[in-house]
């Protein structure tokens, strides 16, 4: 028996096991999952030899929604009090798996870990977690050597670890899928670090200036009172806010902002702009099909927004709101590239984006 652990927002284990659960089958991989209650993760076993691997190969961690991060579960751990360290350096030991190069280890912590001990101790033992790992040679001699693979420890407690290893190539780009960010005070909503996160999630770093910089249009719908508008204004954006609401009255004074009074679900542009952004409540379908229909009459390139999922149904209304989208989009002779990510700064919400290619 195989196992990989994947992380998604406590409350959401069945959305993410259900998930990896119809991904993996699509790759002729098939597992299930032990559901888990607010856990912030799940276990997804694989009844053969090897099938973790084949199924890391197929699978891009990128292609997953609820799924934020994962990785191959190599031991589970007792830790006594008396040596941890060494409670690890045998438990990986003596495992049958082969374990690749790895340059250094990560100590994750449950999302919703409410022990502030905990969250002390873990960053107090990697100093001699490492160095022990290093003295057993189960890491590489050099931490900053060139290494794909990383070992990842999920410290459930003082007396229990999930021990495993992630690539470099098919994890999250900040561990468990949770950039920490820091909302600033002249920010209009904490709506503000939605953006700034599907941003850092969705745009490959080293090209995201493309994206974002060079003076570029942009239009919000359902923008009162500004947080998504604020921050395509700190790109340096010229920014169309769509709203039958108030906006900041700070933000109106940068000079960057027009304000619209208009139902955003009707209003458009007289001619096509690089960024619309979108997050309005409303029902998930209809979001769908308005951005969509943006895309389709080329009024954006880019688009960024939000879709509101009933609570009893969040996995089933996805997959719906994504056939909206690519049934949709695959009308015309244009190609797009669809993502979706329930972020950390979600809540009942997931977020897309989509972009026009070419």
């Amino acid at each position: 028996m195989e196992q990989l652990i994947a992380f998604c927002r406590p409350g959401f284990e069945t959305e993410a096991g259900r998930e990896i659960t119809d991904a993996a089958a699509a790759q002729g991989v098939y597992g299930y999952f032990e559901p888990g209650n607010s856990r912030g993760f799940v276990i997804f076993n694989l009844p053969g030899p090897a099938l973790a691997d084949t199924l890391m190969a197929r699978l891009s961690i990128h292609s997953l929604v609820f799924v934020r991060d994962w990785f191959v579960i190599l031991a589970e751990v007792a830790l006594p009090p008396a040596d941890r360290v060494g409670a690890v350096i045998e438990g990986l030991k003596s495992t049958d798996a082969e374990i690749p190069p790895c340059a250094r280890v990560e100590i994750r912590l449950p999302e919703n870990n409410s022990d502030p001990d905990l969250g002390n101790f873990a960053r107090k033992w990697v100093s001699p977690l490492s160095k022990g790992l290093r003295g057993a040679g189960l890491l590489q001699p050099d931490p900053r050597a060139d290494s794909p693979a990383r070992l990842e420890l999920l410290l459930l407690g003082f007396d229990r670890v999930i021990a495993g290893v992630s690539v470099a190539g098919n994890r999250a780009r900040f561990v468990s899928g949770i950039p920490r960010l820091r909302l600033p005070a002249s920010a209009p909503s904490r709506s503000a670090l939605k953006l700034e996160e599907a941003w850092k999630v969705f745009l490959p770093p080293e090209v995201e200036l493309d994206y974002l910089g060079g003076g570029k249009q942009a239009v919000d719908l359902g923008a009162a009172p500004g947080g998504w508008t604020w921050q395509l204004v700190r790109q340096g954006m010229m920014v169309t806010a769509v709203d039958n609401g108030p906006m900041n009255g700070d933000l109106m004074a940068s000079g960057h902002v027009q304000h619209i009074e208009a139902d955003g679900y009707q209003w458009r542009p007289r001619r096509g702009v690089d960024w619309m952004v979108c997050d309005i409540v409303d029902h998930p379908r209809r979001t769908a099909a308005l951005a969509v229909d943006w895309l389709n009459q080329k009024l954006c390139r880019y688009t960024v927004f939000n879709l509101k999922l009933p609570m009893k149904k969040r996995y089933d209304e996805w997959l719906i709101c994504r056939d909206i989208l690519e049934q949709g989009l695959a009308r015309t002779e244009m190609n797009f590239r669809i993502r979706a990510r329930h972020l950390y700064h979600d809540r009942e919400e997931i977020t897309c984006f989509v972009e026009r290619l070419g």
